[in-house]
């Protein structure tokens, strides 16, 4: 579903200098699996999910999903990619404060093409599974922490995504709000898609199906 070969990314420090963030970094997930990359904070991880959601582009290597060479698009191409094959979930929600907690999960739909009565539906029935259907025309302002994340879990879910990507899923949470979470995680990967977390948390891992670690620009089997 996922493999990534050769990946490479590089910042450049205030004195200009390069600094080397990824430095050819190869993973590949298979359609139902869990794979859980672990790192120390400022190791890489969050860049390393950029990348393989196409929301960065990385310095070298190459990046598929399925068949298709994704690393190789264009701009437009790539966001199309993302639209149809990418879910994800960001710690700092990343709700629009504007639109209310269905309007947001809704976003989702508009980068996929999905038909906006069957999102609606499929929104309100995520909502409300989350237990945050009562709160569907609260704004984020107005919704705690945990309702924030589990309206952000629904809007990354809702297109059903083969891909889901979760960038400390939990960090912000409480254990209540971060078992609903990581329960929703391993759901998906049991429906067929291919998850990837990342963390600086251990515990987060524990289970998985793979876990590695990111290390000086490396990835290595935890």
């Amino acid at each position: 579903m996922l493999r990534a070969t050769g990946l490479a990314k590089s910042y450049r420090a205030p004195s200009g200098a390069p600094i080397r963030v990824l430095d050819g970094v190869d993973l590949a997930v298979r359609a139902g699996e869990l794979a859980a990359v672990t790192g120390a904070s400022g190791s890489g991880k969050s860049t390393l999910l950029n990348l393989l959601g196409l929301l960065e582009d990385a310095d070298g290597g190459e990046l598929w999903f399925g068949d298709e060479r994704v690393s190789a698009l264009g701009r437009a191409g790539k966001s199309r990619a993302r639209g149809r094959w990418v879910g994800f979930v960001f710690q700092a929600f990343l709700l629009v404060p504007s639109l209310t907690a269905l309007e947001n999960v809704l976003l989702a739909a508009r980068y996929a093409g999905r038909p906006a009565a069957e999102a609606r539906r499929r929104a309100l029935a995520l909502l409300e599974e989350l237990g945050v259907g009562d709160r569907r025309d609260h704004y984020p302002a107005q919704l705690s922490g945990g309702e924030q994340q589990r309206v952000a879990w629904c809007r990354a879910v809702l297109n059903e995504a083969p891909l889901l990507l979760a960038d400390e899923p939990t960090g912000n949470l409480d254990d209540a709000n971060g078992a609903v979470i990581l329960d929703g995680l391993r759901r998906r990967a049991h429906a067929g898609a291919a998850v990837v977390v990342v963390s600086h948390h251990p515990e987060v891992a524990a289970g998985w199906g793979a876990v590695y670690r990111l290390r000086e620009g490396r990835l290595e089997a935890a």
